[in-house]
């Protein structure tokens, strides 16, 4: 087979280790192989970086199993050509794999010019795309608290919902408030209607018309505090996002 590269080293990740096998050439034209496990932490990982210079690695390869070859990528990408690859791509390309240590066979394919690598995306934009995922799951933690709130409503024969498109709208919230504050009358509560709500007064009143217990209060306040908290949380992702996105808006 062709030798595509003559300082390479394929790496097994694992939750605590990373066995690497470094691949380089002997005096005599044959080839060498030197295994080492390292641990996980990020002096661990400085560490394999050292080992890895030490040898005069060029290019590194990894499978790209579960979430653990990010903090590896992290650390090795500004000093190596660091090919992540599909974990199944390896198992596809011949070879009698599980008679050999995972990350001699992951350097014998690198060297060799087996693999083909994921596309693995700029470090601004992989900031991003964190930023965005953990916003969304705020976003989904919201919904579930405002479907709770909306549930608490049902119970207590409140149907805001049925006449308000958006219970958490300025006008609805300003609803919710009175009643867990517990000294309002439907028509003033109905009062409390903003903008286009405000002309849906008479429907509103007999919506507000409810029996709420005392501890149905309770736990709309808290979830309605909830609900306050993911808002700033989620404002603060979006003010974070809009100072890291400008890169990746179309010019012109």
């Amino acid at each position: 087979m062709q030798v595509v590269y003559t300082h390479c080293a394929g790496l097994d990740v694992h939750k605590k280790t990373v066995v690497a096998c470094v691949i380089t050439p002997k005096e005599s034209g044959q080839w060498q192989k030197q295994i080492r496990t390292f641990g996980t932490m990020t002096k661990d990982l400085l560490n394999l970086s050292d080992w890895l210079t030490s040898h005069n690695c060029s290019h590194v390869a990894m499978e790209s199993t579960g979430e653990y070859w990010r903090p590896v990528f992290n650390i090795l990408e500004g000093n190596f050509e660091v090919m992540l690859v599909n974990a199944r791509h390896i198992k596809a390309v011949p070879g009698r794999k599980t008679d050999i240590k995972d990350s001699q066979w992951i350097a014998e394919l690198l060297q060799h010019g087996l693999l083909r690598p994921s596309f693995i995306p700029p470090v601004e934009q992989r900031d991003l795309r964190d930023l965005t995922r953990h916003r969304s799951n705020f976003i989904r933690e919201r919904v579930n608290l405002v479907n709770r709130v909306q549930k608490v409503l049902e119970a207590a024969n409140i149907k805001l919902a049925s006449v308000a498109s958006d219970v958490m709208g300025v006008s609805g919230r300003a609803m919710l408030a009175a009643i867990v504050e517990g000294n309002s009358t439907p028509e003033l509560m109905a009062g409390l209607a903003k903008g286009t709500m405000s002309k849906k007064h008479d429907l509103l009143v007999p919506a507000l018309e409810g029996r709420v217990r005392p501890h149905q209060k309770f736990i709309l306040a808290q979830l309605l505090a909830q609900i306050d908290s993911i808002d700033s949380s989620i404002a603060l992702f979006d003010q974070l996002s809009r100072g890291v996105l400008p890169p990746f808006r179309p010019s012109g």
